[in-house]
């Protein structure tokens, strides 16, 4: 029963560092956008999008941070659903806004 308890706390932390990556991943390609970017594209500004991948990033290294079983398993989901958002939705809409293609510009 023990090891079952110990291949459950690391596959939680192999998540929790994957969840990690993926939020660091949001924030860094955010922070390197121009506002203008994010105007021309039609998304919010680029203060909200900061301010919301960059709280993501934060919860999850306190996820990681305080290793254990449901530490902040409702937050880092709503983390993880932030960065996502952002990476299939607004990363996109910034890369075609730039010319430099992406899944909703055309051939």
């Amino acid at each position: 029963m023990i090891l079952v308890f110990e291949l459950q706390n690391l596959l939680y932390l192999a998540l929790g560092v994957i969840a990690l990556g993926m939020e660091l991943w949001a924030f860094a390609d955010c922070a390197r956008r121009k506002p203008a970017d994010f105007e021309r594209a039609y998304k919010k500004t680029k203060g909200f999008w900061m301010g919301l991948t960059g709280g993501a990033a934060a919860i999850g290294l306190l996820s990681v941070l305080l290793f254990g079983p449901l530490a902040l398993l409702l937050f880092e989901l709503a983390a993880v659903v932030a960065a996502a958002v952002y990476l299939a939705d607004v990363r996109p809409a910034l890369n075609e806004s730039k010319g430099r293609g992406g899944t909703y510009g055309s051939w």
